[in-house]
């Protein structure tokens, strides 16, 4: 009986938690166009880079893996600066 009860206030709470948490989500994040909010793209190039290697590498070993993991994720960091300097310079141009 005990265990029963156990398992039906457990049930009880899990709903209360997970409604909590979808309350949670009712309105898309704000980001703004400030270059502060570009530290968003940081874990979405980490996450692309990591799961892109993971399926590319042949071998996988924690060195070799880590270190093309990193090289991936810098370059795609690299290519977006550049591109978001070469926007805002044809921006500038064209506005004054």
């Amino acid at each position: 009986m005990w265990i029963a009860d156990f398992g039906v206030l457990f049930c009880g709470l899990l709903q209360d938690v997970s409604s909590v948490v979808i309350a949670t989500f009712v309105a898309p994040e704000e980001l703004g166009t400030n270059p502060s909010s570009m530290l968003w793209l940081l874990p979405l190039a980490a996450s692309i880079s990591v799961a892109y290697k993971a399926t590319k590498l042949p071998t996988i070993r924690a060195g070799n893996f880590i270190k093309e993991s990193v090289v991936l994720f810098l370059s795609i960091v690299v290519f977006i600066i550049i591109s978001v300097l070469v926007l805002y310079a044809l921006a500038w141009v064209i506005t004054e």
